[in-house]
């Protein structure tokens, strides 16, 4: 009994925390999944986002569902970096891919400035920007129900649009 109770107390923990300023850009993605279908496909991404250490970190979990194919796993770490005043993470994939960044809260979006994507010696350059959606009915400061997530690669071309979806809050 004392475990579940602990258990309940741990998640209403993560969902109501209290974050440290840094991370108050982020915080109406804490406490909920968040789940996108990519274009043309069948292959669907689903964030779950939970506070860490009342506030100090959030993780992000996510799984990306393709039919006939294993599902493909990560978990993001975003912190605060007192030294660097700033927001960074660490990504880990089930796949053995490893990235490390920053998020900065800019005009209405989250951006996540180039970084590089390491799996088997082998490295890719990306950007990404996520972007809160309101309802109509919210309001300019109503709770966002959707963000657009839009990830980019650098090619010897440029940067071209690796994908773009919107990603919806689930009940």
């Amino acid at each position: 009994m004392g475990m579940a109770l602990g258990a309940v107390v741990g998640v209403s923990l993560a969902v109501f925390a209290d974050p440290v300023p840094g991370l108050k850009p982020m915080a109406f993605l804490a406490g909920h999944c968040w789940t996108g279908e990519f274009p043309g496909s069948q292959r669907t991404d689903t964030h779950c986002f939970a506070w860490l250490y009342e506030g100090k970190a959030l993780r992000d979990t996510h799984t990306v569902r393709a039919p006939g194919q294993p599902d493909h796993v990560g978990e993001t770490t975003y912190y605060w970096e007192p030294a660097a005043k700033r927001v960074e993470y660490l990504y880990i994939e089930n796949q053995g891919g490893v990235s490390h960044g920053t998020v900065t809260p800019e005009a209405g979006a989250l951006v996540f400035p180039a970084t590089q994507y390491v799996t088997d010696g082998e490295t890719l350059t990306y950007r990404v920007r996520w972007t809160p959606q309101r309802p109509p009915q919210a309001g300019e400061g109503g709770e966002p129900d959707a963000y657009e997530a839009w990830s980019e690669v650098q090619t010897k071309d440029g940067w071209t649009t690796m994908f773009k979806l919107v990603l919806k809050r689930q009940p």
